[in-house]
C-alpha cells in the first residue's frame, strides 16, 4: 500500500534532515570544498543555496495564493549567507526555522504558488513542505558526499521522495517528443511505479506488487527507494541499478523539460 507522508511527519523530518545537512557541513574539512554533485561550487556556495532556496519555499507559502512567485527582494534580503563558518550554520538554522515556522503556520491545506501546476499534485503549503523535505534530503546527501561519508536516505523519507518524483516532477499533460514507451520503477522495499509516456503526456500510477506486465514495459529499474531517488536526482548513474529494456527511455527523460 502507498502511503504519502502526513503534514507532521514531513514537518518532523524537515527537521531531522536539516539537523544531518548542519552536521555535514559541520564536519566538512573547508568550505572550499568542492561538490562533487555540482563541481561548479563550493561547500559555502552550496549552503548558500540551498537556504536561500528554503527561503523563498518560506515566502511562497507566506503570501498564499498567487499567480507568481514573490519578488526576490521579498525572500534574499542582505547580501547573502555569511561566510565564517558558525556564522554560515546559524544562518543555515535560521533559515530552517523560518521554514518551518511558516509551514506550521499555514498548515497543509493553504493555497500557494506552484511551479507544478501541470502535475497531480496540489498547489498547497502541505505539496509545498513535501517538496522541502525532498530536496533537502538530497542535498545533505550532497554535503555528505562532498566530505566524503555519503549516508543513504532514509527509508521512509525516500519511499515518499521517489513517489513525489514520479507525481510532481514527471507527471504533465505535456507531451512526449519520442516514440511511445512505458517505463516501470520497483523499490526494493515493495512500491512500485508505471510511468505512461505519449502524446497525452507522463501519466504516472501506483503499482501493487503484482500488476507489473513485462510484455507491456519498455523499461524498468529496480533498487532501494533511496538509489531510485539519487538516479531520479542524476546524482548516481543508471548502471547503479538493475534495469531492463530499452536504455535510450532513461537517457531520453533525464534530458525532457515539459517546460521547454
Amino acid at each position: 500500500m502507498h502511503e504519502i507522508l502526513s503534514f507532521p511527519e514531513q514537518l518532523r523530518l524537515i527537521d531531522e534532515r536539516s539537523a544531518a545537512f548542519r552536521a555535514a557541513v559541520a564536519a566538512a574539512p573547508s568550505l572550499d570544498l568542492r561538490m562533487p554533485t555540482h563541481p561548479e561550487r563550493t561547500l559555502f556556495d552550496h549552503v548558500q543555496h540551498v537556504g536561500m532556496g528554503r527561503r523563498k519555499a518560506a515566502a511562497v507559502v507566506a503570501a498564499g495564493p498567487a499567480d507568481a512567485p514573490p519578488d526576490e527582494s521579498v525572500w534574499r534580503g542582505g547580501t547573502g549567507a555569511p561566510r565564517e563558518r558558525e556564522a554560515l550554520l546559524a544562518w543555515w538554522d535560521e533559515s530552517i526555522e523560518h521554514l518551518a515556522g511558516v509551514l506550521r503556520e499555514a498548515g497543509a491545506d493553504r493555497g500557494c504558488w506552484t511551479w507544478w501546476a501541470d502535475s497531480p499534485s496540489p498547489q498547497t503549503s502541505g505539496a509545498w513542505a513535501r517538496r522541502q523535505l525532498h530536496e533537502i534530503a538530497v542535498h545533505t546527501y550532497d554535503v555528505q558526499l562532498a566530505g566524503g561519508a555519503p549516508q543513504p536516505i532514509p527509508e521512509e523519507i525516500a519511499l515518499d521522495g521517489f513517489d513525489d518524483c514520479q507525481f510532481t516532477l514527471c507527471a504533465t499533460t505535456v507531451a512526449w517528443p519520442h516514440d511511445p514507451a512505458i517505463v516501470e520503477y520497483h523499490a526494493t522495499e515493495g512500491r512500485s511505479w508505471r510511468l505512461k509516456l505519449s502524446h497525452d503526456g507522463a501519466q504516472v500510477a501506483r503499482l501493487t506488487p503484482a500488476a507489473g506486465d513485462p510484455d507491456t514495459t519498455d523499461a524498468s529499474a529496480r533498487g532501494t527507494a533511496g538509489d531510485l531517488v539519487l538516479f531520479f536526482y542524476g546524482r548516481i548513474p543508471l548502471d547503479s541499478l538493475t534495469f531492463d529494456g530499452d536504455r535510450r527511455i532513461f537517457d531520453q527523460l533525464a534530458v525532457w523539460d515539459p517546460s521547454a
